[in-house]
């Protein structure tokens, strides 16, 4: 049965679609879009959603094998032609729904260790929505009998209008090679730069947990508690990805493969029982 969420305060319109990979399926201010936004009702592949999870890790883990202390864990190679398992598993399962309200509801999902991950965990979302802001928060308890690497972030599609430009400030950047996983860190200052030209797709860390995104309708600002940021456009897309998240990109098989400790590469490692817990919240206003 297909289940849909609407919550709406104010002027502030949120639809999720919790079987959908627990997705936002749009975020409005009166008619203006926020996210790239679709209906739930009309909305039948994830991947065109407004933002979904990122559980129980970001981005790309290379060639789609986790390697950990030790152990080869093939995954499931998710994102064809891809060669990697991309973006966890929580995006693609469907997720209960445990409290619902007109402002904010909380779902679930729970993982049992399958070809996709090896780890058990459960998982949770919680989405409040305010006059001006919608707040977010994600959390992951590993319920596996062994400590397992986790990392957390969202995937928001923020709509590029005219005259949008994004800024943000970080001291890193990795680059990516033509695999599409990340070669080296450089120095960065961030990014302050027009949306519309801007061709970018890297991993940012240092970064102070604050990002804007204005153009001549809507000044949005995203914040949050993680500090490494991925970013995707380019000119030809209409919206621009700007993904708060715990790790760096392939982080979990960078620890084992560079020597590199989790710690400075973002990726948390949970005894069993153990939480980790983020947030995101975007606050709009109508440019006057």
């Amino acid at each position: 049965m297909s289940t849909s969420l609407t919550l709406h305060h104010g002027d502030l319109r949120c639809e999720l679609k919790p079987e959908l990979g627990g997705c936002i399926a749009g975020l409005w201010l009166g008619d203006v879009p926020v996210l790239r936004s679709t209906p739930a009702a009309d909305l039948h592949s994830v991947r065109q959603s407004a933002s979904y999870p990122l559980v129980p890790f970001s981005n790309r883990i290379g060639n789609a094998t986790l390697q950990w202390q030790g152990t080869d864990h093939p995954l499931i190679k998710n994102w064809a032609p891809d060669a990697h398992s991309i973006h966890g598993v929580g995006w693609e399962r469907a997720w209960g729904v445990l409290d619902a309200t007109d402002t904010f509801a909380l779902l679930s999902y729970e993982h049992k260790a399958d070809p996709a991950w090896p780890f058990d965990f459960d998982a949770s979302q919680a989405f409040k929505l305010d006059t001006d802001a919608l707040e977010m928060s994600l959390s992951i308890t590993n319920q596996s009998a062994v400590s397992a690497p986790v990392g957390l972030g969202w995937h928001p599609y923020f709509v590029k209008r005219a005259n949008s430009r994004l800024v943000f400030a970080a001291t890193g950047r990795w680059d990516m090679g033509a695999d599409k996983l990340p070669t080296h860190r450089g120095p960065s200052t961030g990014v302050d730069a027009d949306a519309s030209t801007l061709e970018v797709d890297h991993c940012f860390d240092g970064w102070n947990g604050a990002a804007r995104l204005f153009d001549d309708v809507l000044r949005t600002t995203i914040t949050s508690s993680l500090s490494r940021l991925v970013v995707y456009t380019t000119p030809a897309r209409d919206t621009v990805a700007v993904e708060p998240v715990s790790h760096v990109n392939n982080a979990m098989n960078m620890v084992a493969q560079t020597g590199v400790s989790a710690e400075e590469l973002g990726v948390c490692i949970l005894q069993p029982g153990q939480t980790f817990s983020c947030d995101m919240r975007i606050t709009v206003e109508r440019v006057q």
